[in-house]
């Protein structure tokens, strides 16, 4: 615990600087965008607002909804994504691997197919419990058998029922064309269109989820050191995987709901944030959620000029981006080997 203490000053520096990076995001993605806008009239739109100038509207109506949406979504996946891993002890988990992006995509396109539904509120809240299902169903699909649940299990589990969700999802999109169109864009993964108003309703599910993870950084770095050394500290090692998987639940989940499927930000933040400051999970958890919330935000920001004058779903923005990423890990875990 010696080596924690030593580098504690450090850290905090260091996650003062990430704070001010994502500070820096965030206004550059009220700022940057089709309609041109200055820092000089962002600070007016937000303090001395005019409803009668055009781009005043579009900041206080448009951008800052989209940025406060960007960074609450980029935080949680990049949380998520380091809870899986530290659950799962696998360097390649991400939420999805717990079929939640799986789960509720296949409940929307249901929804879509059967139900005619077609509002992104609607959508939010059917994909919010689909999440939630795909979840249980994980959860306890590793933990059947003798052994209770364990990572290898646990990472089985989830594939099994991505799997499942997935080819489920494109019989439906090949029976129903019309679901395709419908549904499209949120699967791909977007920001743009959102609103608080959509936000909103799983805001609460997510701020609470955000703070348990907080409170579990010494829990976590306990459970690491080992099942067996684990239990002979008293720590109750299934209630904690399962406090962590409900986590898991509520932040991936509430992203999918909002935003639809945004990947590799929950896989590749918590190796950025290992890599700079260690595995003390006390600090990698809010380092994640900054540096999660500043990629994402930066990320929006280029998927607005890419293929000007139309724009890049964020999903697929950050696709482009963590598909390398995920090359190196995998090749280095092979190499390890």
């Amino acid at each position: 615990m010696t080596r924690f203490h030593a580098s504690t000053p450090l850290k905090a520096a260091g996650l003062l600087a990430m704070f001010f990076i994502f500070i820096m995001a965030a206004l550059c993605s009220i700022t940057f965008g089709q309609i041109p806008t200055s820092f000089q009239m962002v600070y007016d739109a937000l303090f001395h607002y005019d409803q009668n100038v055009t781009e005043h509207i579009i900041i206080t109506t448009t951008r800052v909804s989209r940025t406060v949406i960007a960074a609450v979504i980029g935080a949680s996946l990049a949380i998520a994504g380091a809870l899986m891993q530290a659950l799962t002890r696998n360097p390649l988990a991400a939420p999805d691997i717990f079929g939640i992006n799986a789960g509720a995509i296949f409940f929307i396109v249901f929804s879509a197919t059967f139900f005619s539904v077609d509002s992104l509120v609607h959508y939010m809240w059917i994909a919010f419990l689909g999440a939630g299902v795909a979840g249980v169903f994980v959860y306890f699909l590793g933990s059947m058998g003798k052994d209770g649940l364990s990572p290898i299990k646990i990472v089985l589990a989830g594939a099994a029922i991505t799997a499942f969700f997935v080819s489920f999802t494109q019989g439906l999109l090949v029976i129903d064309e019309q679901s395709i169109q419908t549904v499209l864009f949120w699967l791909a993964g977007s920001v743009a269109g959102r609103d608080m108003e959509m936000l909103l309703p799983v805001l609460p599910f997510m701020i609470i989820a955000v703070l348990i993870a907080l409170f579990l950084g010494r829990a976590i770095n306990i459970l690491l050191s080992g099942e067996d050394v684990a239990k002979s500290l008293g720590q109750r090692t299934v209630l904690m995987k399962l406090l962590i998987g409900i986590v898991v639940v509520f932040l991936a989940g509430g992203s999918v709901a909002v935003a639809g499927s945004i990947g590799f930000i929950g896989l590749i933040v918590p190796h950025m944030v290992r890599g700079l400051i260690g595995t003390d999970y006390r600090w990698v958890i809010p380092y994640s959620a900054l540096t999660g919330a500043s990629l994402l935000l930066l990320a929006d920001v280029a998927a607005r000029f890419v293929i000007m004058p139309h724009e890049m779903p964020i999903g697929a923005m950050t696709a482009l981006l963590g598909t390398p990423f995920f090359i190196h890990i995998a090749r280095k875990g092979v190499a390890a080997k």
